[in-house]
């Protein structure tokens, strides 16, 4: 339903990025079937050992992290999905004002 939702939303979307673990039961097929596009599995390098980071995921985990430093982000206090997303848009907003603000750009 996700991937229907975004394809319906951004209809010039040509490629999908997802853990390894989506490549499995058929779903790349039934995106490019479906949807059209790509689903592109972000892989772990074979030769490396221990932690590393994954192209294009750090890009979640960051913004993981910005919202988690919003005390109202560190639970699900919310009851309705539009105040949540409402939320999110403000911490998001509020971080890309500060990062403007330390490159010596009023706001």
């Amino acid at each position: 339903m996700v991937l229907h939702d975004i394809k319906d939303m951004y209809e010039t979307l040509k490629v999908v990025f997802g853990d390894s673990a989506y490549k499995r039961c058929g779903l790349p097929d039934w995106v490019k079937e479906k949807l059209e596009c790509v689903l592109q599995p972000v892989l772990r390098p074979v030769d490396v050992d221990g932690f590393v980071v994954l192209p294009k995921r750090w890009i979640v985990e960051r913004t993981f992290a910005w919202l988690k430093k919003y005390r109202r982000h560190s639970k699900d206090y919310e009851r309705n999905p539009d105040s949540s997303v409402a939320l999110i848009y403000i911490a998001l907003t509020k971080n890309m004002l500060g990062m403007l603000e330390n490159k010596g750009l009023k706001v």
